[in-house]
């Protein structure tokens, strides 16, 4: 099931600033779905349960995702 028309995205405050682009956007409006996309390609949008983006955010803050490494 896709609710793509009723999510809300929003970007971090750091990519509120005009000079920023390509940022991700986090819509988190639909009860159970976080769904994400990056603001150059609005139309490719990915959806997960907020168990998954619970566990990713946890992944993401310990480091497993780490680019600089």
């Amino acid at each position: 099931m896709t609710h793509e028309r009723e999510f809300a995205f929003v970007k971090t405050a750091a990519c509120r600033d005009a000079r920023v682009d390509n940022c991700p956007e986090v819509a988190i409006n639909i009860p159970g779905v976080v769904a994400l996309r990056d603001s150059d390609q609005p139309d490719t949008i990915v959806t997960m349960t907020a168990a998954q983006w619970t566990d990713l955010t946890a992944a993401v803050k310990a480091g497993e995702y780490d680019l600089s490494a």
